[in-house]
């Protein structure tokens, strides 16, 4: 079997806030609460389990999500509805603005414990 990443921790203040948070803006699905966590699993079978932990052994993360540019229109519509602050770049240095690297379309936003978070509908070029 080949290397894939199958999961990964999300720490967070609030799990359940977190967790539906990202769901939301990304059109997934919140998984059912399984131990101290709650999943959001994408596509690619990689699942974020939200956790709760206290707020000062929060280390903020940064997640990048590939998707198509359907995806990426439903979920920038959904940023700006909620009236989100994005940015075109990783240090928040161009609020309002997205970026077209690669030949797509990128932005950045925070989640609500200030994990960066990225959706991008091209891959980087290696």
């Amino acid at each position: 079997m080949a290397v894939q990443l199958n999961h990964t921790i999300v720490h967070a203040q609030d799990k359940r806030e977190s967790a539906e948070f990202l769901a939301k803006i990304l059109g997934l699905e919140v998984g059912a609460e399984w131990g101290p966590f709650i999943p959001v699993a994408t596509e690619n079978g990689v699942t974020l389990d939200f956790a709760t932990v206290p707020a000062e052994s929060i280390v903020a993360q940064h997640y990048a999500f590939l998707i198509s540019d359907e995806e990426f229109d439903a979920a920038f519509a959904r940023i700006k509805a909620d009236g989100l602050t994005y940015y075109a770049d990783p240090h928040l240095k161009q609020p309002g603005e997205i970026n077209h690297h690669h030949g797509g379309r990128g932005l950045y936003f925070l989640d609500p414990v200030g994990h960066g978070m990225e959706i991008i509908t091209r891959p980087y070029s290696n």
